[in-house]
């Protein structure tokens, strides 16, 4: 933090500074700020140490940042126009839940995306349980045949136990929202516009369901309105969420292709339903196809593909079965990317049978997957090492 000569901070120079009752307001506060997204706010945390002292900046520390004299004005209009308290008090009294990179609570798969949202408003409850989840979007323009599948993936999805991801939209979306409801499953709805508003007007009730199942999810603050720029961008969140993307109708120009295109950017598994050759509604998800996407012809597949046929059991071992010394020891040894159980052996200094059973249990917890030829990789990047306690 930047001091003056008396070695005060320079925050303490501005009229009306004072520390808030929750340091996440300076958050939201930040996220009013048009211009400072994820990688200037992490610039701003670099260079200030907290959010708060970013918050509470004069202009000319600001300025040293690197920041153009055209955002740092547009900074300080926000700051001196906007009363945070008044606006953390109509967050509480919607029932908002306010996440930031600071919290233990957000999501930890879209953590590890590129540049990930710094603020996710949420009506509803997210769970550990959502860290298994697929993603199901597509046209607004939906075929019966669309909505016959949609219906089918939701439903499988919801009924072993797997999050269903979608962006509340009408058609392809909407229908994915309900089946997964109506299977007595979790549903996330990633938003284009604030969690306090519904857009589609007439998915209001959808929505009130979707709270009581999942969540509304948004990185746009309370009383954003629905806009056409918005929607493209939180497709990321929407792939950054999931495991895998599963596009089942789409038109040359839809949205869900953009959400395909960050699936693939963030090495989410992509899935396309092929269609007519002749249907406007299919030729997206065709072209994807011959782009390389999976052709999904059966919901098994993903459950398949992604190791989630056990969900209940990966969840029971999770909450029952901590982390003991060998699995601490292979977790620091596997990333990111593919490690053959030879290279684990060798590296672990321990015999085959062990690494073998190990890596078993850790596939049962869902901390590891097995890729193909006995190679293994850690189902998220682990944010600290596993300690091995001494004497275990």
């Amino acid at each position: 933090m930047c001091i003056d000569q008396a070695g005060k901070p320079l925050a303490a120079h501005i009229i009306g500074a004072s520390d808030l009752s929750d340091p996440r307001q300076y958050w939201v506060g930040f996220n009013l700020v048009k211009g400072i997204g994820a990688a200037r706010l992490r610039l701003l945390l670099d260079y200030f140490g907290s959010v708060e002292a970013a918050w509470q900046a004069p202009a000319e520390a600001l300025q040293a940042t690197g920041l153009s004299t055209r955002l740092v004005d547009n900074f300080l209009l926000v700051r001196s126009g906007v009363s945070l308290d008044r606006v953390w008090e109509r967050i509480q009294m919607l029932g908002i839940d306010v996440l930031t990179w600071d919290d233990e609570r957000y999501p930890k798969r879209l953590m590890e995306i590129d540049q990930p949202t710094p603020v996710l408003y949420v009506r509803g409850k997210l769970s550990p349980d959502d860290d298994w989840s697929v993603a199901i979007v597509g046209t607004r323009r939906i075929t019966a045949y669309g909505r016959q599948v949609a219906e089918q993936i939701a439903s499988v999805m919801a009924r072993n136990g797997v999050t269903v991801i979608s962006g509340l939209a009408r058609g392809i979306d909407s229908v994915a929202h309900k089946s997964a409801l109506e299977a007595g499953g979790r549903t996330l709805a990633v938003l284009g516009n604030g969690v306090d508003l519904v857009y589609p007007p007439e998915h209001r009730r959808l929505a009130e369901s979707i709270m009581a199942q999942g969540a509304l999810i948004s990185d746009y603050a309370p009383g954003t309105p629905p806009d056409g720029v918005n929607f493209p961008p939180r497709n990321r969140i929407i792939s950054g969420l999931s495991q895998a993307v599963v596009i089942v109708e789409a038109g040359d120009r839809s949205g869900a292709l953009i959400t395909a295109n960050y699936a693939a950017d963030q090495g989410r598994d992509v899935f396309a339903v092929p269609g007519n050759i002749n249907a406007p509604q299919s030729k997206g998800t065709n072209r994807l196809i011959q782009q390389g996407a999976a052709p999904l012809l059966d919901p098994q597949e993903i459950l398949d593909a992604l190791n989630l046929t056990q969900v209940v059991e990966h969840r029971a071992a999770r909450a029952v079965l901590p982390v003991d010394a060998t699995e601490a020891r292979l977790l620091n040894l596997i990333g990111q990317e593919p490690l053959h159980i030879d290279d684990i052996c060798h590296r672990s200094d321990l015999p085959i049978d062990t690494v073998s059973a190990t890596l078993t249990m850790l596939e049962l917890k869902g901390m590891v997957r097995q890729v193909g030829g006995m190679n293994y990789v850690a189902v998220h990047e682990h944010q600290t090492d596993y300690q091995i306690s001494e004497g275990e």
